[in-house]
C-alpha cells in the first residue's frame, strides 16, 4: 500500500488487486503529481531569473523617473552640462505649454457654457424688466394720485430703499459674473 501526506495516493493504491503494472502506474502517476506539486512551489530557475531581471529593470526605471521628476522640480541640477539643461528646458517648455493649452481649454468651455446659461435667462431677464417698468409706471400713477401731479421741484418717488427714481430713465438689468472674494 502507498500513502502519501495528503493521503490522495491511498485511494489509487488501496484496492486489493494490483497487479504488478497497476502498481507501477500508480507510483507513475504519483511521481509525476510530485513534480506538477513541486514545480508549482518551486518555479524553475530560468523563471526566478527572469523575474529577478524584470524586478531589476523597473527598479532601475522607478529610480530613473525620481530622479527625472526631482530635475523637474529644479532640485539635483548640480552634475548636470549645458546640453542636460537646455533639453530639461526645452522639456519643461513643453510640459508648460500643454498645461497652458490644457488650461485655456477649460476656460473656454467653461465661459462657452456660461454664454449659454445668459442666453438661457435672457427672455426671463426681458420678462422682468418688463414688470419693472410697469410695476415703475403704476408706482408713478399712483404717486400723481396721491401728491397731485408733480411739478419741477417736487421729489422724486423711491423705489422702497429710499433711493429715488427717475421715471423717465430706463431700468437695465444685465447678467454679471459674481467676483469672488478670497479670505
Amino acid at each position: 500500500m502507498l500513502f502519501s501526506s495528503t493521503r490522495k495516493l491511498y485511494d489509487f493504491a488501496s484496492t486489493r488487486l494490483l497487479t504488478i503494472s497497476c502498481m507501477k502506474s500508480v507510483i507513475e502517476r504519483y511521481k509525476k503529481s510530485r513534480e506538477e506539486h513541486h514545480q508549482l512551489i518551486n518555479p524553475s530557475s530560468s523563471e526566478v531569473k527572469f523575474c529577478q531581471r524584470e524586478a531589476a529593470r523597473l527598479t532601475q526605471h522607478c529610480r530613473a523617473c525620481k530622479k527625472n521628476c526631482r530635475r523637474m522640480m529644479g532640485e539635483g541640477l548640480s552634475g548636470l552640462t549645458i546640453k542636460d539643461l537646455q533639453n530639461l528646458e526645452s522639456q519643461l517648455q513643453v510640459s508648460l505649454h500643454a498645461v497652458l493649452m490644457k488650461k485655456d481649454q477649460l476656460l473656454i468651455d467653461e465661459i462657452q457654457e456660461l454664454h449659454r446659461k445668459g442666453k438661457l435667462h435672457l427672455p426671463r431677464n426681458v420678462e422682468f424688466q418688463k414688470k419693472v417698468n410697469l410695476i415703475r409706471q403704476e408706482n408713478m400713477e399712483l404717486y400723481k394720485k396721491v401728491h397731485g401731479t408733480m411739478g419741477k421741484n417736487a421729489a422724486l418717488p423711491t423705489n422702497g430703499c429710499g433711493i429715488q427714481e427717475d421715471p423717465h430713465v430706463p431700468v437695465h438689468l444685465q447678467l454679471c459674473q459674481p467676483t469672488s472674494t478670497k479670505p
